[in-house]
């Protein structure tokens, strides 16, 4: 007989029951369910924490980012040549000063990312330069050589992300690197449209809403402006990791990845914005490397991101694995038709069947023997 007036073993835990089923489970009040959940959240969030710093230090981040930071700044004219060179063939489709405003849009979004000697120095005379050659560039032999050149930090980033989810020994390296090409080439397409209407959107709209909405319209447009474009990113760098995999993962596992990168990217290009400030005011400087070194800590934090977004999506697919797509169904079973996988299971299935002993359950009861 249990004695009721005995103190409890663990007075500790007493005031929170566990989980596990039975009476305790369902005797559990709204406050004491939240505070397990709390707890447990609070253990795989250190968790997926740690697995996410050991993976990426295991995959080399600092050494990855610095390469997609070179191949980044290498990148930098031959992406700007085949954004804008390619905008001037559709960007009458908009209107007159299409390629002037995204011009002004590209500016100024990049004073909100980089410092103001980066944007001075090189972003804004870069921009300029391009332009001045007009769009007969893109025909030239060196455009096609700057498609090389500019898919480089693509082909790093891939890489990247492959590795990041063991999948590095699934597709052939030259296969690899031809389908970076191939997928920068498909973002310098859907840029060349994209950038216009990012950068004419408010206004077009604008012109739609009706005169008595039309002030409070571009007020919240101009409130929600950055904040969209944003997300756009986000959505773009999801893309990204959902096309670079050779296995891929449902789209939206992969958008935790992208916020991570996002946050992170925003939070360090802070920090660096305002040592750099120190530092000009310190008296500190680097002459005519100061510009090209700042633009290549921009670039390589960056990269730090992206790589970083990548290692958090393959930790959180080691915790909890995802359902294949449907197109990787699709794909497993077409294999599995055309190699006979398939068949062969159900012969071994129905061989083994046929070899293992009946069990008890089975084998029907006999009459017993009169004693």
């Amino acid at each position: 007989m249990t004695d009721q007036n005995a103190l409890p073993s663990d007075p500790l835990r007493t005031d929170i029951p566990s989980l596990s089923g039975g009476i305790a489970a369902r005797e559990l009040t709204f406050g004491q369910r939240l505070t397990i959940r709390a707890r447990r959240a609070r253990r795989n969030t250190v968790k997926l924490a740690v697995r996410v710093a050991v993976k990426a230090w295991d995959d080399s981040i600092f050494a990855k980012s610095a390469a997609a930071a070179f191949w980044q700044t290498l990148s930098l004219a031959p992406l700007l040549l085949g954004v804008l060179g390619s905008l001037g063939y559709v960007g009458t489709w908009f209107g007159p000063d299409t390629v002037q405003i995204v011009e002004s849009k590209i500016i100024s979004f990049s004073r909100d990312l980089f410092s103001s000697s980066v944007v001075s120095d090189l972003i804004e005379p870069t921009v300029k330069d391009v332009l001045g050659k007009g769009r007969g560039a893109v025909v030239s032999v060196g455009f096609v050589l700057s498609l090389w050149a500019g898919s480089s930090a693509m082909a790093t980033f891939v890489d990247s992300i492959v590795e990041a989810h063991d999948q590095q020994d699934l597709r052939h390296p030259v296969w690899q690197r031809i389908f970076a090409l191939l997928l920068y080439v498909a973002f310098l397409v859907a840029s060349v449209f994209i950038l216009p209407l990012v950068a004419l959107g408010p206004a077009l709209i604008g012109r739609v809403l009706p005169a008595p909405w039309r002030a409070t319209g571009l007020q919240l447009l101009d409130f929600f402006y950055y904040p969209g474009v944003g997300l756009l990113l986000i959505i773009v760098l999801t893309t990204l990791y959902k096309l670079a995999l050779h296995t891929s993962l449902p789209w939206h596992r992969l958008f935790g990845g992208a916020l991570v990168a996002a946050v992170f990217f925003i939070a360090a290009s802070e920090v660096l914005r305002r040592y750099l400030a120190w530092v000009t005011q310190t008296g500190v400087s680097y002459g005519a490397l100061a510009t090209p070194i700042a633009f290549l800590l921009f670039t390589y934090f960056l990269g730090f991101a992206v790589i970083l977004g990548a290692e958090f999506n393959a930790a959180v697919q080691e915790f909890w694995p995802a359902r294949a797509t449907r197109m990787e169904q699709v794909k497993e079973w077409i294999a599995n038709q055309l190699t006979g996988d398939s068949s062969d299971a159900e012969a071994e299935t129905t061989e083994t069947t046929e070899k293992s002993p009946p069990s008890s359950s089975d084998t029907p009861d006999r009459p017993r023997a009169a004693s």
